[in-house]
């Protein structure tokens, strides 16, 4: 049941009183150029996610935005609850208050809640005041030892207000009790315990340094406690969970790192309150903690909400990795393209308190900067410790592997989990040699490589790149006829949206039309738009080119049926094309140290052939294989490149004579 009576009549007033151009711009700056005020289009760089483009979009008008980057999208009530991290009802507050609109009367019971909410935020507050004012007391004297020891001094205490529950059984319960704090206002905030005693409630928290958990609108909700025994059996303590504690719901910290994230810090997700105390005094300020459990789905989304990859910061031991493999499993199914995590690798033993106390803030900050995408951990994960020196073995981490991405949602994304993982393994699996040295056996047939045959051959590096680049401007012509289909008919977009993730650029042109059509998979008519982003002389360059020009979906825009036999036919080729230029880089790299003049040539003819072949017109199309690359090629066209390769003569060739 709703909180209040809150009726379409009023929800629609309220929209009526409103102007979303002004409710977003309290946090964004609009983008001038782009913009047409007077027709109430506006575009901004999105508060949702980090970018620089003004892919965010707000229709004034009609009272709708919507971002092309990261999808969000709704009206001025959807946009306060994720910008302010609030719910339905606290949004229709916010903008009823506002819009000057009076809220309707609540109904008996959830004004009741809404009284009780309210009353005891009132008695956590007192709380944090008692326990601030203990810890500079004498009985808090060797708390202050311990906190001066780890760097705060006594503004940052109470810049975070951080205080002390002295050891008796009863001190907070009779210091709130002068101030007018009823016993069940305590026990339902959590800061006392029924007795099984038969006695009177006692305080949950005693001789422990206490840090006050906040909501993200700033108000007191909890209690995080450390204890100065050492002996006690727990190190932490947090408040239980009450009507406005729920430890799976917060975060530590999560006001002021949201509004750090949203001038550019980074989001970094650490341990406890130390960790995050350490790092924002360090000027880390996007820094949060969950609160003694492992993060939780909601948190996750929670953590989204402020930025697209949060850095989870992990204590350089065995206990800090094995909590980074758990997230994996829980992070893999919530992914989705522009939302993921990466993970800082601390040095062994390390905290981010101990490794910015110890090494300084330069060394956290590269901690931050080299932070490995999600991919490295499980790979990681599926690795570490094994060894794969069987078919079986390996067969065996390819299922993993492929199990382990399976339960990613977006089939886009997903293919460039499997493309990465099927690269390290591919990397792992390659036969190692031994490094060369000059005049040594090669243990071959082919003998020592004499000094001068090692002057005459190019590197390695140098064959590989001329042999397998293949003919770009080809590629590029495939690539243009590509996006020129997918623009002439976009309803065919979302089909071909993880081959078109999957496939490489050659421009900067190119790209910025693929990320465009990417962004704009699900607008039914994203013509507008994509002219808005990448200029309506870009996209008649790319239709005005001879080639594309005289293509079928060209020809026919608006046709589905002949984008779709295009498109097929064109990814084909472009993936062949590219498949062959990967075997011919395999096969030079695999023959690293071997290879001579006559052979660079022979293959460099070999890999012209298969420029040549891959012009076929596309009523020769021919049969399909797969590639030892796991690419789909042309059977005529890989029977060709084998044929001139077994051609090649790779005996010794012999030494020139001295012409002198």
């Amino acid at each position: 049941m709703p909180p209040m009576s809150l009726s379409p009549a009023f929800i629609d007033e309220l929209r009526a009183r409103l102007s979303l151009a002004q409710v977003v711009g309290r946090k964004v700056i609009w983008d001038n150029k782009k913009s047409n005020p007077g027709k109430g289009d506006l575009w901004a760089p999105c508060p949702f996610h980090q970018e620089k483009t003004a892919s965010f979009h707000v229709d004034d008008r009609k009272g709708f935005f919507y971002c092309f980057g990261c999808h969000a999208k709704g009206d001025a009530i959807s946009f306060v609850q994720q910008s302010e991290n609030v719910s339905f009802v606290e949004a229709i507050e916010i903008l009823a208050r506002e819009a000057g609109l009076p809220l309707p009367e609540r109904d008996p019971a959830a004004q009741e809640k809404a009284d009780t909410r309210s009353r005891l935020s009132e008695v956590m507050e007192k709380a944090v005041q008692f326990y601030r004012l203990q810890l500079k007391t004498a009985a808090g004297a060797e708390a202050r030892a311990y906190l001066a020891r780890r760097g705060l001094d006594e503004a940052a205490r109470d810049r975070w207000g951080i205080g002390f529950a002295p050891p008796g059984w009863e001190t907070l319960r009779e210091g709130l009790a002068a101030k007018g704090v009823s016993e069940a206002d305590m026990l339902a905030a959590g800061l006392l315990k029924p007795s099984d005693k038969g006695r009177k409630p006692y305080d949950v928290f005693r001789n422990r340094i206490m840090f006050p958990i906040r909501d993200a609108r700033g108000r007191a909700i909890a209690f995080g406690g450390r204890a100065m025994d050492p002996g006690e059996s727990a190190k932490y303590l947090n408040s239980p969970e009450t009507v406005l504690f729920d430890k799976g719901r917060s975060l530590y910290n999560h006001g002021p790192a949201r509004e750090a994230a949203g001038k550019g810090a980074p989001l970094i997700v650490a341990e406890g309150y130390m960790d995050v105390i350490a790092l924002a005094e360090a000027g880390f300020g996007g820094a949060v903690a969950p609160l003694g459990t492992a993060v939780t789905e909601t948190q996750l989304e929670m953590l989204w909400r402020i930025a697209p990859e949060p850095v989870v910061a992990l204590d350089g031991d065995a206990a800090g990795l094995k909590a980074a493999m758990r997230l994996i499993g829980l992070v893999l199914p919530l992914l989705q393209a522009g939302r993921s995590l990466r993970f800082a690798l601390l040095p062994e033993g390390k905290d981010p308190d101990e490794l910015i106390r110890d090494r300084g803030t330069d060394a956290m900050r590269k901690a931050v900067e080299g932070a490995v995408p999600l991919v490295e951990l499980l790979w990681r994960r599926e690795t570490e410790g094994r060894v794969f020196d069987s078919p079986e073995r390996r067969a065996a981490l390819d299922k993993a592997l492929r199990d382990a991405i399976a339960v990613i949602p977006d089939a886009g994304l997903r293919g460039h989990y499997d493309s990465a993982l099927r690269e390290k393994a591919r990397a792992l699996f390659r036969p190692q040699r031994a490094p060369f040295r000059p005049g040594a056996a090669r243990g071959s047939r082919f003998g020592p490589v004499e000094p001068w045959r090692r002057e005459m051959a190019p590197m390695a590096s140098s064959r590989a790149s001329a042999l397998a680049a293949g003919d770009g401007t080809a590629e590029e012509l495939h690539e243009a006829v590509i996006l020129a289909a997918l623009v002439a008919t976009p309803v065919v977009l979302p089909e071909f949206v993880g081959e078109l993730e999957r496939l490489d650029m050659h421009s900067a042109l190119h790209r910025r039309l693929r990320d465009a059509l990417l962004r704009l998979a699900d607008v039914p008519d994203p013509g507008a738009a994509l002219a808005a982003e990448i200029g309506a002389e870009a996209l008649e360059k790319l239709m005005r080119q001879s080639h594309v020009a005289i293509s079928p979906p060209v020809r026919r825009p608006g046709d589905p049926e002949t984008a779709r036999m295009c498109l097929a036919e064109e990814l084909a080729k472009l993936n062949a094309r590219r498949g062959h230029a990967r075997e011919v880089a395999d096969a030079v790299e695999d023959m690293s140290g071997l290879v001579d003049e006559g052979l660079t040539w022979r293959l460099g003819q070999a890999a012209q052939a298969l420029q040549r072949a891959g012009h076929g017109s596309s009523e020769d199309r021919g049969e399909y294989v797969t590639g030892a690359n796991g690419v789909q090629i042309r059977k005529d066209e890989r029977d060709a490149f084998q044929k001139l390769m077994d051609e090649i003569d790779f005996a010794k060739p012999e030494r020139p004579t001295d012409s002198h």
